[in-house]
């Protein structure tokens, strides 16, 4: 897997649909993340998501995205 980029409206759309394609919220899914195995590597992280968690690609892609643009935002302030 590579990592390519979706345009921002792609990845807010995907975001919107999160809950109702998984039952689960973005917030949960992101604590999933921070809670889940320490890896460095976007791809992993997606991998374990999909396979961990069964999202599609678009959704772990989306919320690995999202979670890194949180974690740089607080390493920001």
């Amino acid at each position: 897997m590579s990592q390519t980029h979706f345009s921002e409206e792609t990845h807010r759309n995907l975001l919107d649909r999160i809950p109702q394609c998984t039952g689960r919220d973005v917030n949960e899914w992101l604590r999933a993340l921070a809670d889940g195995p320490s890896f460095f590597r976007f791809d992993d992280k997606v991998s374990w998501l999909r396979s961990e968690h069964d999202l599609s690609y678009g959704h772990a892609k989306a919320l690995v995205h999202e979670y890194d643009l949180r974690r740089a935002a607080r390493n920001l302030l």
